[in-house]
């Protein structure tokens, strides 16, 4: 005798849902130090959460890890706008050749600047790689490399 069991992908699938709204209310809220924090506080909410499911759910929704424990990505944010967020993380900005820019970032951040700068359609940009404290941007020429500084600068200023 075989017993079939029928899951309800659709049911799955809202489910997940439902616990990555939870989660960002949660890192909104600031419940965020760690996973294991995060799979605590999903478990009082009702929700079905393990450690490997928060952290695709982190990965899902754009959170990154900081020195101080996971935040959302800059479009997640809802009480400021990307540009906003971006200049409040940028320490200091340094050319390295005619091509390539260094931007020192606060810890933990570097990774949601570089993903700014990708997504941002800036002319000019070729590719951005980030550590955690420190963007890599490589331009396509030396002017591009001047404006972007330039742009980067008068934003810091105008926040």
């Amino acid at each position: 005798m075989h017993i079939i069991i029928q899951i309800n992908v659709l049911n799955i699938m809202n489910l997940q849902e439902y616990r990555k709204q939870a989660l960002r209310e949660l890192l909104h809220d600031g419940f965020a130090t760690s996973q294991k924090c995060l799979v605590e506080e999903l478990k009082k909410k009702g929700y079905v959460a393990t450690q490997s499911s928060v952290s695709r759910d982190l990965k899902d929704i754009g959170a990154f890890k900081t020195i101080d424990g996971y935040t959302l990505g800059i479009e997640q944010q809802k009480d400021s706008s990307p540009i906003q967020n971006i200049t409040d993380l940028i320490i200091d900005l340094h050319t390295a050749g005619p091509n390539l820019l260094v931007i020192k970032t606060r810890i933990g951040a570097a990774q949601q600047v570089a993903l700014f700068l990708d997504e941002c359609g800036y002319p000019g940009i070729v590719g951005n790689i980030g550590g955690d404290d420190t963007v890599f941007t490589a331009t396509s020429n030396k002017i591009n490399q001047r404006s972007l500084i330039d742009s980067i600068k008068f934003l810091i200023k105008r926040s």
